[in-house]
């Protein structure tokens, strides 16, 4: 099934949709040139994006969708919740990761909502936007401060589970057309030539 605000295979802007390849390629640029496996074989196998699959309790879901926000958020474009990043997350857990991977997942964002009772009192999704925040960033820290190999290195017992949350996010939003074509700069190849832009008459990354 096609993600909601993509073209369906039998529409007329059907041409225009974005190879999964080429959104892949698109989304490691903006990590940085690293992606794990088993989101590219999910992503090439057609996980992107289904309703409900079971992976993720309705509670989970909606854990998921509220830290996708906040590492995505809304601004002149649509954040991650209005593309649906957290219906793929369930998808890539139910389709794409083996079940210790899921539950590291799971264990993990359990975590969260514990490092949040801890910092105020309630759980996670409770908490204040703001509090909120405080939790992620402390974790993000803690995350993207160990130094090491890169995650496609690591056996998937030691990534960090907010690396993959990132990962998983990131893939999730420009691998959508929203992501790719509004987040994102994105010229249809082949198109026009312009050896020297200047940066201001573009405003964001390209999508290339």
């Amino acid at each position: 099934m096609p993600r909601p605000d993509s073209p369906t295979a039998d529409s007329p802007d059907a041409p225009r949709t974005i190879d999964r390849r080429e959104a892949l390629r698109r989304a490691a640029l903006v990590l940085g040139g690293v992606i794990s496996a088993p989101v590219i074989a999910g992503v090439l196998a057609g996980c992107l994006g289904r309703r409900h699959s079971g992976a993720l309790s309705s509670e989970q879901l909606e854990l998921v969708a509220t830290i996708a926000d906040h590492i995505l958020p809304e601004t002149d474009t649509p954040g991650a919740r209005a593309v649906g990043v957290h219906q793929f997350v369930d998808a890539m857990l139910a389709e794409g990761y083996a079940g210790p991977d899921r539950a590291r997942f799971v264990a993990g964002l359990a975590d969260v909502d514990a490092r949040a009772r801890a910092a105020c009192g309630r759980p996670f999704l409770e908490c204040a936007r703001a509090q909120q925040r405080v939790v992620l960033d402390d974790l993000d820290r803690e995350t993207f401060a160990r130094p090491g190999r890169s995650a496609p290195q690591l056996a998937s017992t030691e990534v960090p589970f907010f690396r993959t949350f990132k990962e998983l996010t990131l893939v999730g939003y420009y691998t959508s057309e929203t992501g790719a074509t509004h987040e994102l700069r994105h010229a249809p190849v082949p198109g026009r030539y312009d050896g020297c832009v200047p940066f201001a008459q573009i405003g964001r990354t390209w999508a290339v």
